[in-house]
């Protein structure tokens, strides 16, 4: 990625978390937190890494409801971020963090069979 579309990225990201959090009105949408966004180089594509707290069905849930709500987001980033082409934006899971949890308690079950 380019500075410029890291600096986009970085402000998409700040952005999204408060419209989520306080525009956007669906039920199904649960506890949901922006891990990263991703913007092509021309800034014409962003894919945004989000993570939810919950079950397997709340999490399939809230991913719904974000995709119902993309054309609502779309249109918030375009007013905030002054850009000449607001970027298609495409939801995906974060699997990280799940990792991340899993390795930590792969070391902690190590450490307590010592």
């Amino acid at each position: 990625m380019t500075m410029r579309a890291n600096r986009v990225a970085e402000q998409m990201k700040k952005e999204l978390g408060d419209i989520i959090r306080n525009k956007v009105k669906d039920p199904r949408i649960g506890f949901v937190t922006v891990t990263d966004v991703e913007v092509t180089g021309d800034l014409q594509q962003a894919t945004i890494y989000i993570s939810v707290l919950g079950k397997d069905s709340e999490k399939e849930d809230s991913l719904k409801g974000l995709m119902k709500a993309k054309g609502f987001i779309r249109t918030e980033i375009g007013q905030r971020i002054k850009l000449r082409k607001t970027p298609e934006i495409e939801f995906t899971f974060d699997e990280s963090v799940a990792y991340g949890t899993r390795i930590e308690s792969l070391l902690k079950q190590v450490k307590d069979e010592e």
